[in-house]
């Protein structure tokens, strides 16, 4: 047994790493921790340690010698060859120096004083096992409208439901797809297969949680472990976007104006290939990234340049938490890892709060020519086009329609069974894109009512 007690003084390192020997013959690997935490003044941060673990391959930034993490949400964990505690990577436990990482998420003035003990167990070596993946395929109904819940936590980070449990909640909600996007670790890769199926495609992630703001990795190659151990300032983000890509995967923003510490997005757009535009239930926060994503929106039309898609999730963690609410619905050619990546890169898609609410948008010109949603029409600058919107599923919501010169239309509410439909006429000297939104009644006075549901844009463009 070895005990590694220390202080970490307010300002400390994002990562203190504590060295320890393992020798040859040790069968398993155990490791407990505690830490003090003093009464703070009102409006100060309390302490809150984070611990993790890396082999004798070194904790050097990429992360070869990664072997888990479980941030602030267990105090002990286990490694073996056969099995590991969740969020922890089962594999040899190899002679040699390790680590425990330890991340002060936020110190107390009076510092924070820790205590790690670790306990090895000799024994055989074991046998690791082969990891199983979840197929890339589903059965799906050909080019659809599929609907995804793409930011998800299990026990394997600090979720307290099982991937099984999930995928329950996935299938009731009328999902087709599901990313898996615990924080910092690859471990729950390979307990998906289970409960994948021909009517749910699993893709496998990453929630890379920097101290500078969270991304999505989203459906990357199994095993794909991507190192959140950088800041903006470090100037590394685009290589870690890179390694998402290279692994065919997305690079995807959470929650960009989240208020927690650490949550909100300091390294800009230029890497991300599209936006967590909304995070769970509608809040002001995900007002103003709906803001924020439309003025970029504007910005792209005039430059006639690539845009940036939006997608909603619900970061579900635990119970009240709503899998699928809110979900992305994307155009795809098949119910297929490959094609629902490049529905969602196209921004083929819009963000409602359920299953029960579905949406039908696109801009017609004359001659019959029509665009839906990600997509682009040209027409002559002067010549009337048509924007169409039919809703179902919103009960006494009203619609919005946004242009590059901001709400243009509030139609009345639609009647309590839910379903209408909405037409405007504009040109494409007026207007560089237009998007629809569904509002539920507000709630005070003039501001805009929780969101139901909306589309990414139809671009406009003057012959």
């Amino acid at each position: 047994m070895t005990t590694l007690r220390g202080t970490l003084a307010p300002g400390a390192p994002d990562y203190v790493y504590l060295p320890f020997e393992v020798p040859p013959g040790t069968a398993e690997l155990q490791v407990s921790y505690t830490y003090d935490r003093p009464a703070v003044p009102p409006g100060t941060p309390g302490n809150a340690l984070d611990i993790g673990l890396f082999d004798e391959r070194g904790t050097e930034l990429g992360g070869r010698g990664f072997r888990g993490w479980s941030g602030g949400a267990r105090t002990e964990f286990r490694v073996r060859a056969d099995e590991a505690t969740p969020g922890y990577l089962p594999g040899p436990l190899n002679p040699g120096t390790w680590h425990i990482a330890l991340g002060p998420y936020t110190v107390a003035p009076q510092g924070l004083r820790y205590e790690v003990t670790v306990t090895l167990t000799g024994g055989g070596p074991g046998r690791t096992p082969t990891p199983s993946y979840p197929p890339a395929r589903a059965a799906g109904r050909g080019r659809d409208w599929y609907r995804g819940d793409c930011h998800l936590h299990s026990w394997h980070s600090d979720g307290r439901r099982t991937p099984a449990e999930i995928a329950a909640l996935a299938r009731a909600a009328g999902l087709d797809f599901i990313n898996s996007s615990d924080h910092n670790t690859t471990a729950a890769h390979a307990h998906w297969a289970d409960a994948a199926g021909d009517d749910l495609l699993v893709l496998l992630g990453e929630e890379v949680t920097t101290r500078n703001g969270h991304v999505l990795a989203l459906g990357t190659d199994p095993g794909t472990f991507v190192d959140w151990r950088h800041r903006a300032r470090d100037h590394r983000w685009a290589r870690f976007a890179r390694e998402i890509r290279r692994a065919g995967g997305l690079a995807v923003p959470a929650h960009p104006h989240g208020d927690c510490v650490g949550c909100a997005w300091k390294f800009g757009f230029a890497e991300a290939d599209a936006v967590e535009v909304w995070n769970g239930q509608w809040t002001p926060d995900d007002e103003v990234t709906l803001a924020a994503w439309d003025a970029r929106l504007v910005s792209s039309a005039r430059a006639d340049r690539a845009w940036l898609p939006a997608m909603g999730d619900s970061d579900a963690h635990r119970d009240p938490d709503v899998v699928g609410h809110p979900q992305t619905v994307v155009l795809a050619e098949d119910l297929t890892r490959e094609a629902i990546l490049e529905g969602l890169r196209a921004g083929r898609s819009y963000v409602a709060e359920s299953r029960a609410v579905s949406l039908a948008f696109t801009v017609t010109a004359e001659g019959g020519r029509r665009a839906g949603i990600g997509e682009r029409l040209t027409a002559p600058a002067d010549a009337p086009v048509t924007v169409r919107l039919e809703a179902r599923g919103a009960p006494r919501c009203s619609v919005r329609l946004v242009t590059d010169q901001g709400v243009v239309l509030t139609g009345e509410p639609l009647p309590v069974a839910g379903a209408g439909a909405v037409e405007w006429r504009t040109t494409t000297a007026h207007a560089a894109y237009v998007r629809a939104e569904l509002r539920h009644e507000a709630a005070a006075g003039p501001l805009p009512g929780a969101m139901a549901a909306f589309t990414n844009p139809v671009f406009l463009k003057a012959a």
